[in-house]
């Protein structure tokens, strides 16, 4: 029997939904603004998690097999991955969309908050007020309608540390603890090993050398690794690279030092990794800055 991949993304573009923006954000992330009206949506375990915010409209809108609760202008819903939910709109509305693979997600958790990725919580809200998060969401609108990549990269990464954050509300019940965790790298580790990726970015950077960082063979590091960053080392490394490529981009340095800079062996090998991640070339990345 075939098994079909369900995402949020997929779900609306089958539904009434009309597509008003859209954009791809790199690293596999997506950013749409949708209106719909007179429509059911069901989303059957999705890949990936999306964050949403109701732009225009909205009070016809409201989540089946929930009790009470509609839309409304500001209104934030999040919809982690693989949770079904079905969708009833009887007026038209707006609303803006941002999806993040789960990798992603774990990986910038634990960038972002010094944390094991297996720490990640993400609540299953609807219609909820969270204004640091739909201020984030709202400024990626505007960014998607302008089609500005950085406005959209800068506004991705405020919503997506709002949406992480404690409090939002919690995704843990109040007084509950935290998962037990078993393996994975101690804080100490992740942190010298952090700051030794940051401080070698333009060398190159092995596996054996970071293992031995840790004082663990390449082969359990990098099982280590990936559990507590959500992603492999070359994964990490990769992306931290690209992360300080996209950086340089934004002054007038050449590309071919800024490869250099990062650690690539040559131009065309930073454009390949960059096409690759964002789906553009470093050149083509740069002028577009200017395009918002």
């Amino acid at each position: 029997m075939q098994t079909t991949t369900f995402t949020v993304q997929a779900a609306l573009a089958a539904s009434n939904a009309r597509l008003l923006h859209g954009m791809a954000l790199g690293f596999a992330r997506a950013g749409a603004v949708w209106s719909n009206s007179h429509d059911r949506v069901a989303y059957r375990r999705p890949q990936g998690h999306t964050l949403s915010l109701y732009l225009q409209g909205g009070e016809g809108t409201r989540r089946l097999g929930r009790q009470g609760g509609h839309g409304h202008p500001g209104a934030v819903c999040i919809m982690p991955q693989a949770q079904s939910s079905d969708w009833e709109i009887t007026e038209r509305f707006a609303f803006v969309h941002l999806y993040l693979p789960d990798a992603e997600l774990r990986r910038a958790f634990a960038e972002s908050f010094d944390r094991d990725a297996r720490l990640m919580t993400l609540p299953d809200l609807a219609f909820c007020d969270a204004p640091v998060l739909a201020g984030a969401l709202r400024r990626l609108a505007a960014a998607l309608a302008a089609q500005d990549i950085l406005a959209a990269d800068v506004a991705v990464t405020e919503a997506v540390v709002a949406a992480l954050a404690p409090g939002l509300p919690p995704g843990l019940p109040r007084g509950a603890r935290p998962p037990a965790l078993k393996g994975g790298l101690a804080p100490h580790l992740r942190r010298r090993i952090g700051e030794h990726v940051e401080a070698h970015l333009d060398t190159p950077l092995r596996l054996e050398a970071l293992a031995a960082l840790a004082g663990l063979s390449p082969f359990h590091f990098q099982r280590m690794f990936r559990a507590s960053h959500g992603v492999s080392p070359q994964a990490w490394v990769l992306r931290r690279r690209l992360e300080r490529a996209r950086t340089l981009l934004r002054g007038d340095t050449a590309v071919a030092r800024i490869a250099a800079a990062c650690g690539f062996s040559s131009q065309s090998h930073l454009t390949r990794a960059f096409k690759a991640a964002l789906g553009t070339t470093p050149a083509a990345w740069r002028a577009g800055l200017g395009a918002g």
